[in-house]
């Protein structure tokens, strides 16, 4: 090889390798810092419209980008059954940040996820467009659609069902829903008027209810002070206790009442499995008290109160159980009132752990992330959220739970098909004569397969009470058969 041809040779390796770094470092190494620049104005357009990831329940996309028209954007974003989901997969729009599991699964949907780096450098070489990850939800569709042909409109209310032995969420779904195309719309002035729109509505909420609302768990918080009472060696389900009809509140004129709509006045002393059937409030607030503030607010943490840790991904709003309580504010909390706020997820949770021997499986939303090519990226397995109770303790409460259903305020949830165990609760929403209307349990009771939470905010009493129990039963019936 003569000088000319060996030295045309090396300068051509050396701008080829010198191409390469520079090509490497701009589109690797500087990614992160050029996207971020708030000058490249390319960047933000090709963000905005490009092709993400479809979310899909049972195979169906219910988010997907579309070729758009008549835009400036590539792709537009488009939602399948917008009110049945919106609450779940929150919007992808131009003018604002990604919300609900647009935002939490972002990297994934986009393709900015460690995981599809290789992804990235395919489509740097080859010129293609790369389409982000598909996520996939434990949803099943027909349960969903159940649940929120169920709730009536003009109310508040939120159902959701889990699996209890991994915690699988197969069906959350509350109103006031929304379509959230209307905030996926790529013209910024059209958004603000549609987002004006929408908010006209004071009980729109743009996340789930079933994860977004904490309100007073009233009578299905005593199932939380069962454990403790049970774990204290204090009391079986057989323990004759003193039921009166009112109490006076220590340190206080304020007076504690048994429900006036049930039977407890029927009795003044009765077995701790009656009064959990029947849902006296005066023997919870003595117990509570007797107690003491530490074994129910530890039983209340077990069950996931005051944690602000979970994520299904979604970051479900915390429940809190207050501390430094006075013995009259701890008879109070006993009962699911005074600042015992909960979602309906979280009770949902303290009925499947009960369900489940005491053990408490994480909730879930996601089945499966695949890449562009439908590669696996992630999957999800079943989940220990905590260790709530013994097993003895958990079929204790699972029996006085049966009566519940077969004797007391939820004959209504009754089926001939299976046993189900259950607690209803109703909670005063101050002096507006509304309340919060609540039912949680679980079948078939022998051998437990899923969890089923109703509630409903400030509702009257005979519509909440007509709703929740044999709401819950059409979804454990749709669910189990």
């Amino acid at each position: 090889m003569n000088n000319a041809i060996r030295h045309t040779w090396v300068v051509s390796v050396g701008l080829f390798i010198t191409l390469f770094v520079a090509l490497s470092i701009i589109q690797v190494a500087m990614t992160d810092e050029l996207n971020a620049n708030p000058n490249n104005v390319r960047q933000v357009y090709e963000d905005r419209g490009a092709p993400r990831g479809a979310i899909t329940v049972d195979g169906s996309a219910i988010a997907e980008s579309v070729p758009s028209e008549n835009s400036s954007f590539d792709y537009q974003r488009v939602y399948r059954e917008p009110e049945l989901y919106s609450g779940i997969t929150g919007t992808y729009s131009i003018a604002a940040n990604p919300t609900g599991l647009e935002g939490t699964l972002n990297e994934y949907l986009s393709g900015q996820s460690d995981s599809q780096f290789f992804d990235r450098i395919t489509s740097v070489f080859t010129g293609d467009t790369m389409d982000g990850g598909q996520v996939e939800l434990t949803l099943d569709a027909e349960l969903q659609q159940l649940a929120y042909d169920q709730i009536p409109e003009g109310t508040r209310g939120s159902i959701i069902v889990t699996e209890i032995a991994t915690g699988d969420i197969k069906a959350m779904a509350a109103k006031p829903s929304y379509d959230n195309n209307l905030l996926a719309v790529q013209d910024s002035t059209q958004l603000i008027e549609n987002q004006t729109q929408l908010e006209t509505d004071p009980d729109l909420r743009y996340t789930s209810r079933a994860i977004s609302s904490t309100l007073a768990p009233g009578s299905t918080f005593k199932l939380v002070d069962l454990v403790a009472m049970l774990e204290s060696g204090d009391y079986e389900p057989d323990t004759v206790l003193e039921n009166p009809n009112s109490i006076t509140l220590p340190d206080s004129t304020t007076e504690l009442r048994n429900f006036d709509r049930g039977i407890c006045a029927q009795r003044s002393q009765a077995e701790l499995s009656w009064i959990v059937a029947q849902s006296c409030n005066t023997p919870f607030a003595e117990a509570a008290m007797d107690l003491g503030e530490g074994p129910i607010r530890d039983s209340a943490e077990a069950f996931g109160f005051n944690s602000g840790d979970l994520s299904i991904p979604l970051r479900p709003e915390t429940s809190n159980f207050p501390t430094d309580l006075s013995d009259a504010a701890l008879a109070q909390s006993a009962i699911g009132q005074f600042d015992v706020t909960s979602t309906p997820l979280q009770m949902n949770m303290v009925a499947a752990a009960i369900a489940n021997d005491g053990t408490l499986m994480k909730p879930n939303l996601v089945d499966a992330i695949r890449g562009s090519d439908l590669q696996l990226l992630s999957t999800s397995e079943p989940e220990t959220f905590s260790e709530v109770t013994s097993e003895q303790i958990a079929d204790e409460i699972t029996e006085m739970m049966v009566e519940v259903v077969e004797s007391g305020t939820g004959t209504r949830a009754q089926t001939e098909s299976f046993q189900v165990a259950a607690k209803t609760g109703t909670a005063d929403v101050g002096e507006t004569g509304e309340v919060n209307s609540w039912i949680t349990g679980f079948a078939p009771a022998d051998d437990p397969q899923y969890a089923v939470t109703v509630a409903y905010e400030r509702i009257d009493f005979d519509t909440g009470s007509s709703l929740t129990g044999p709401q819950m039963l059409t979804m454990l019936e749709a669910a189990i058969e």
